[in-house]
């Protein structure tokens, strides 16, 4: 565990801390720390960090409810710059924009993914329920409808994976992942509940104990 003594603060007491998603790995923003705002982080679990403009501490979330709560916080091999990887609840940019960085200038920008901005789509769905939408439709049948479409969605990932044929397996594991979403929404299960539970599992020991159940 590196000592924030050793850090290399600049001459004006500040060090760049770029903010990570922890589940994305987007980079989200790029913002700067002093000593005390580096250890008011390090002691709320939150990113608070010193604005250069207003040239004071700035506790991200504080008026917007945005807040970022701190999963790691890393030094480069230099100790002169941070990463700081969190979960947040909200935008990371004051345009209401996920990340701060969104403006090409050269090459092309790959296209973004993330499951939890799909969870947070199919919530909205579920919340607004827009006509002429297939989600909508599904929450509108019911529990008994999902459950029927999730079981013939693995069954289509078995088959395709049988046959061998890569990118269908690929087609339908995603088709798969879409509609165990919906079940998930519907059954109030949130993607948190699912990664504490894969994180609280130790796999080897878990397929043992699934391996005596059945005999």
């Amino acid at each position: 565990m590196l000592d924030i003594n050793s850090l290399k603060f600049d001459e004006n007491g500040l060090i760049p801390a770029i903010v990570t998603d922890a589940q994305s790995k987007k980079v989200l923003t790029l913002a700067y720390m002093n000593r005390e705002s580096l250890e008011i982080s390090m002691k709320e679990g939150k990113t608070c960090f010193w604005s250069r403009s207003r040239q004071e501490l700035w506790r991200k979330g504080e008026t917007s409810g945005n807040y970022q709560h701190i999963v790691s916080i890393t030094a480069d091999c230099d100790g002169d710059a941070l990463e700081v990887s969190v979960i947040k609840d909200g935008p990371a940019c004051h345009t209401g924009a996920d990340s701060c960085f969104n403006d090409v200038i050269y090459g092309e920008r790959e296209p973004d993914f993330c499951i939890d901005a799909l969870m947070a789509k199919l919530k909205e769905r579920k919340n607004l329920m827009p006509e002429g939408s297939y989600t909508t439709y599904l929450f509108r049948k019911g529990l008994d409808k999902i459950l029927k479409k999730v079981g013939e969605e693995c069954t289509e990932v078995i088959i395709a994976a049988k046959a061998e044929d890569k990118a269908e397996t690929v087609y339908e594991i995603a088709d798969l992942a879409y509609h165990t979403l919906v079940l998930m929404i519907e059954s109030g299960i949130e993607l948190e509940d699912i990664r504490n539970e894969l994180g609280s599992r130790d796999i080897i020991e878990h397929k043992v104990k699934q391996e005596k159940m059945t005999k």
